[in-house]
């Protein structure tokens, strides 16, 4: 937790992140359910999202066929960011209770800043402005190969805005994330997310084995 809010808070931030075909949904899930087993009183919230504002924004974003400049793009991650932040994820951690959530400010380096070719310094200069420097105690990075993300969204009908862009976007994504990690692997665990289900949970209850007991 940074500074920022570290006098305030008592609860814990873990983030899912990653591309598309990881897994997200069902370790969300697996990790509620592991800090609720450690007795926590679990919150979890997804971005863009988490509240009535946030959700109409997911929406715009996610239609397929929105035409959304990338900039454009960046500054309603951050709209829906500021209101998610300020109404549901700081309450929830100042009265104690650990809030899980899909994606936060490392998706917006990933995919904007990644995918899009936004750079650091701008998507750094929102987050100071929006969230205060907020980093999660946690974010787990589930990474799998290009090929098996694809493999694993073959025969999809339904695919949002993101999900029908091509490999290149991806490829420069994942490269992303994963430059993101190596820059912080304290916080952020990257978990091999093309193994088993039991192997890729096997993975995330041992990173967060190193947050409770802190």
């Amino acid at each position: 937790m940074s500074k920022h809010a570290e006098s305030s808070v008592s609860g814990r931030l873990i983030t899912v992140e990653g591309i598309e075909g990881v897994g997200k949904s069902t370790n969300l899930a697996f990790v509620a359910e592991e800090l609720r087993r450690a007795g926590h009183e679990v919150l979890v919230t997804r971005e863009p999202g988490g509240t009535p504002l946030g959700e109409k924004i997911r929406e715009l974003l996610l239609q397929p066929g929105s035409e959304i400049v990338p900039m454009a793009e960046l500054l309603l991650m951050f709209a829906a960011r500021a209101a998610h932040l300020e109404t549901v994820v700081l309450p929830a951690l100042q009265s104690g209770r650990w809030v899980v959530c899909d994606r936060f400010t490392d998706a917006s380096h990933a995919y904007q800043g990644g995918g899009r070719g936004i750079s650091s310094a701008t998507i750094d200069m929102l987050d100071k402005l929006v969230t205060g420097g907020l980093r999660p105690d946690l974010s787990l990075l589930l990474d799998v190969p290009l090929e098996v993300s694809a493999e694993r969204q073959a025969g999809r009908s339904d695919r949002d805005r993101f999900e029908r862009e091509a490999s290149p976007f991806f490829r420069r994504v994942r490269a992303r994330y994963l430059e993101l990690a190596r820059a912080e692997p304290q916080r952020i665990r990257v978990i091999d997310a093309a193994r088993s289900l039991s192997e890729v949970q096997a993975g995330i209850r041992h990173a967060l084995q190193e947050v409770l007991v802190r």
